[in-house]
């Protein structure tokens, strides 16, 4: 199973528009993050977690060439907003299967209601095949299965994915106890840190590090970072031997 970061930026990106922070600055590739999502594919299958504003980019730069569904944590605009860019793969392919909870179905069908639409259906647009994620009920995907796991973005609620040995979160602040136990044994686990300050609905760079500890995978990959963390390569060298800074257009094999 190969993992393709596409993006791993928080909900601004870096740089940040008008912005003039060093990080903002910087000429290390690492050090420009898209809008956080995730492509993962093997043999002939090909799945996205996410679909924001960088869709577009994401898929020319990764060079995917088809997305047999999206799976999406939460209806957050730099999760979900480039969803109308998946009429090339709806051209060739047909409707597109999205999975999430009811509710970010519920929110995108209010947002994107021409995608949605049944009648009098613009020719241009795309259209989806909606799948509700209820939590405790694993749903296949291709020839594997994923496991829905529910954690708390602040008062709001969001499911990461688990599939085979890799598990994926973002935006994560707290997570039940009953929620960490289909976490273990994992080879990879991704997890947000948005930076080392508190936030009061992301983790922050020790707090992940504490559920990595916790959770002890394998390696472990930080993603949804903000230019507040600092430079990417001054952040690894302080991190501990099996945590990574994840990095747009970073590839790992499972």
């Amino acid at each position: 199973m190969n993992i393709y970061f596409l993006g791993t930026g928080t909900s601004q990106g870096i740089p940040v528009i008008g912005s003039n922070h060093s990080v903002c600055q910087s000429t290390d590739s690492r050090d420009k993050r898209l809008r956080v999502s995730v492509w993962i594919h093997w043999d002939n299958y090909s799945f996205l977690i996410d679909c924001g504003p960088d869709f577009r980019q994401q898929m020319l730069q990764s060079n995917c060439q088809k997305v047999d569904a999206i799976l999406y944590t939460h209806e957050h605009s730099d999760h979900t907003a480039g969803l109308d860019d998946i009429r090339p793969f709806f051209f060739k392919q047909g409707d597109i299967p999205i999975y999430g909870h009811q509710r970010v179905l519920g929110n995108l069908k209010k947002r994107f209601d021409y995608i949605f639409e049944t009648e009098n259906k613009y020719p241009g647009a795309p259209s989806v095949r909606p799948i509700e994620v209820i939590n405790n009920q694993p749903f296949s995907i291709g020839n594997k299965t994923a496991i829905p796991i529910n954690v708390m973005h602040g008062k709001l609620q969001v499911f990461g994915y688990r599939i085979d040995d890799f598990a994926y979160l973002t935006d994560v602040k707290t997570i039940e106890k009953s929620e960490i136990d289909k976490l273990h044994n994992l080879k990879v686990l991704v997890i947000n840190a948005l930076r080392e300050e508190p936030h009061n609905t992301h983790f922050n760079l020790q707090e992940a590090l504490d559920f990595i500890i916790l959770i002890q995978p394998e390696k472990a990959y930080l993603t949804h970072i903000s230019h507040i963390m600092g430079f990417h390569e001054a952040v690894q060298q302080k991190l501990p031997k099996n945590v990574y800074l994840a990095y747009d257009n970073l590839q790992i094999t499972i």
